[in-house]
């Protein structure tokens, strides 16, 4: 396969461009700053170079390493502290430049260093540098050749391969890398529901036991099958525990220091009991997440019943969009604040790293999402089948507030029966998996782009009557116009990826079998979801800082929690849905009894589902775990070579030793001089002990074989002298 790395000679060897602000009230200060920020780069052994802005008020500070050895060094040290924290099997080469010889650098972790050289704290080596008053914004350059032949390779190419997730891992770092290799994994299971849930489809129908069956035996192996695999990753690419090696956040605010009982260093100690009493107000948090975000659902989706199976009147058709424009409207205005609210809790939270802050943030953006995605599909899975006619009031409220309304011209709103329709599940399973899929690549990739592209045109309309006079040379104004179009560009944020994934999934494990052929929408989907993400990375955002990790964080977490609760929804979609679809609406006009045994057999259903996941995903697990992966074999493989190699090492001195007794032919022998030396020691009070005198007889292996020689020659002379006994004797 041909590789798509290399130098990229249009970005001139910068690995970094700083955006540096200069507001006109503050120049003074702004001067300072910059010559602080240039003299803190040089103290960490990077160069810099400065340009205009595409303002007047601002200045692209270029960076790189200043020379190669001082970047070997560098390099050495990061991989020292991956060894002194077992990341490594091996340390590295005391020789630095013969260190990076012998294992180059890849890109990925060539900008990583220099990233950390300019963002970690002065007391850890960097310079110090983070977004500021003045510093705006720090990130690496895209590498344009290798974004057009990778988008051109993967357009090609039907399937992606083990080698181009190591591409991206060389380019993106460890972090995006993951990602793609979760999606290509997950892309790749897909296909038996999508399978499964065609032949359902065809031949058995919605809410079928088997097809539910089918996707949650998928469930179990797909969630058993990568946390084996994203191991075997981690252990492949060398970041095995790299998630050991954390830096201190720039906002944690700590209290007291104490020493490290590792490693003895002092550490910053922010105490756990404060933690943990602002962790305690996640519950109230999710309270509100729920009565908010639920009550919203309740108010849209009871209107929308109301609508479209109880009014018929005019206009129904175009009133039956007016619950949607609510949740339009409304859903994004409650996230968002309640997303502040989940940032703002996070930052009381004080955590230590960046890592924990971040997995703290994810797990309540989760409990949002989860709440904004499926709220609507568990209200009708648990509210309106099975108890429908519980909402007989609430759609009395909303009737008599219409007839309210139309009552002005003196006319009678005109409705129909109220019946339970099992297939409203159905229409919402193919909204989300049809409709909202198609939103979604609009939103994600076009309209950036589009903005993108917007932002730049509005820009040079604002700034070309007072732009500075000096002009960019000539060899250097296509690249310098390239880097201020990125300075625009979006962050690329590979959290917002893995959580469209992660809510994909739950759509499949949980509500799936309303309508099967949700797995076969997916499958395309994600098809396409590879590539318009490469895409987004190469076009719409700036290249990702190249991150390690070893895992997918708190999305595995997301991830069980989800296969669980798939096997619970899809018991109870099945149980209380097969009945009424087979029998009509007249299945909804049973007595309350059938109410209870509804709820009776639903709780049943849900009981067996659960545990039946449970005994699966037990043997799974341990099928799963007797199992060995490339991964694993290469890591045993290295600590042997390892332990081998100390040994081997340790044994050279001893067979250097024998080599040099054996060329100068220095021997023990027993001569004359030293049996009167041992005699003589042996005279002396308390210097000649009968074990000393037991071993000083026989100095060598030469001696003792010379006396064994003679003690046997006088054992065999002594039974030849031995008289024959005759035969008569003691007869």
């Amino acid at each position: 396969m041909t590789s798509l790395t290399g130098n990229d000679q249009h970005n001139l060897g910068v690995d970094y461009v700083i955006l540096f602000k200069v507001p006109l009230q503050e120049r003074a200060q702004a001067e300072a700053a910059f010559v602080q920020l240039i003299q803190a780069l040089a103290r960490v052994g990077l160069s810099s170079t400065v340009r205009r802005g595409g303002d007047s008020d601002s200045l692209l500070v270029f960076v790189r390493a200043a020379s190669r050895e001082r970047l070997a060094r560098h390099v050495r040290r990061a991989r020292m502290q991956d060894w002194l924290h077992g990341v490594r099997t091996a340390g590295p080469e005391a020789d630095a430049s013969r260190a990076l010889k012998e294992e180059p650098e890849t890109e990925a972790e060539r900008l990583r260093i220099v990233y950390q050289l300019i963002s970690q704290p002065i007391n850890e080596g960097g310079a110090g540098v983070g977004t500021s008053t003045f510093v705006k914004t720090v990130f690496p350059l895209r590498h344009q050749a290798f974004n057009r032949a990778w988008i051109q390779k993967w357009s090609k190419k039907r399937f992606l391969e083990q080698d181009d997730i190591d591409e991206i891992r060389n380019k993106f770092g460890e972090s995006v890398a993951l990602y793609f290799a979760f999606l290509r994994s997950y892309s790749t299971f897909i296909v038996f529901p999508a399978a499964l849930g065609f032949a359902a489809w065809l031949l058995l129908g919605q809410f079928s036991y088997t097809y539910a069956l089918g996707c949650g035996l998928w469930s179990v192996v797909f969630f058993e099958y990568w946390k084996k695999k994203e191991l075997d990753l981690a252990v492949q690419w060398g970041v095995r525990g790299v998630s050991a090696i954390q830096h201190q956040r720039p906002g944690f605010q700590w209290e007291f220091e104490t020493e490290d009982p590792i490693t003895g260093e002092p550490r910053k100690v922010y105490p756990y009991v404060k933690r943990l009493q602002t962790q305690l107000l996640q519950i109230p948090f999710a309270l509100a997440s729920i009565l908010v975000l639920g009550g919203l659902v309740v108010f849209c989706n009871s209107l929308e019943i109301f609508i479209n199976e109880v009014y018929d009147g005019p206009f129904k058709q175009y009133l039956a969009f007016l619950p949607t424009v609510f949740l339009v409207v409304l859903t994004p205005t409650f996230s968002s604040l309640l997303m502040r609210a989940a940032t703002i809790l996070t930052d009381k939270e004080n955590y230590e790293t960046s890592d924990a802050y971040n997995a703290a943030l994810v797990q309540k953006q989760f409990v949002l999402n989860f709440f904004t995605s499926y709220m609507a599909l568990l209200f009708t899975t648990f509210v309106y089948i099975p108890f429908g006619e519980s909402l007989l009031p609430l759609l009395d409220l909303w009737r008599k507030t219409a007839q309210a309304l139309v009552s002005v011209g003196g006319k009678t709103l005109p409705t129909q029966q109220f019946h339970i329709n099992p297939q409203r599940i159905s229409s919402q399973m193919f909204y989300l998996t049809v409709t909202a899929q198609i939103v979604n690549f609009v939103t994600e990739v076009i309209v950036p782009y589009v903005t993108h592209k917007a932002v730049v045109k509005a820009h040079e309309f604002q700034v070309r009557g007072p732009a500075p006079q000096e002009q960019d040379d000539a060899e250097e104004a296509e690249f310098l116009k390239r880097v201020r179009e990125e300075c625009h560009l979006e962050e690329y944020d590979v959290t917002a990826d893995y959580r469209e994934m992660v809510m994909q999934y739950g759509y499949l494990a949980l509500f799936s079998v309303a309508w099967p052929l949700a797995a076969c929408c997916f499958l395309v989907n994600n098809w396409v979801e590879l590539r318009s993400d490469a895409l987004k990375i190469a076009i719409s955002c700036k290249r990702p800082i190249p991150w390690r990790a070893d895992s997918i964080g708190p999305w595995l977490t997301a991830l069980g929690f989800l296969s669980w609760l798939g096997s619970i929804t899809s018991g109870a979609i099945v149980y209380l849905c097969s009945h009424r679809s087979r029998h009509g609406p007249e299945a909804a006009e049973k007595s309350t009894t059938t109410s209870q045994l509804t709820a009776w057999g639903g709780l049943l259903s849900v009981m067996l589902a659960e545990h039946l996941y449970l005994v699966v995903q037990l043997a799974v697990r341990y099928v799963m775990g007797k199992m060995d992966s490339p991964g694993l074999q290469r890591e045993r493989r290295e600590r042997y070579q390892m332990k081998r190699r100390l040994v081997q090492e340790s044994m050279r001195g001893d067979d250097d030793e024998k080599t040099r007794l054996d060329e100068t032919g220095v021997t023990d022998r027993v001569t004359r001089e030293t049996l009167e030396e041992e005699a003589r020691k042996a005279s002396i009070p308390g210097q000649g002990s009968s074990e000393d005198m037991f071993w000083q007889r026989q100095r060598g292996a030469e001696d003792t074989i010379i006396i064994g020689r003679r003690l046997i020659e006088k054992g065999v002379a002594g039974e030849k002298k031995k008289p024959v006994p005759s035969p008569g004797v003691g007869g």
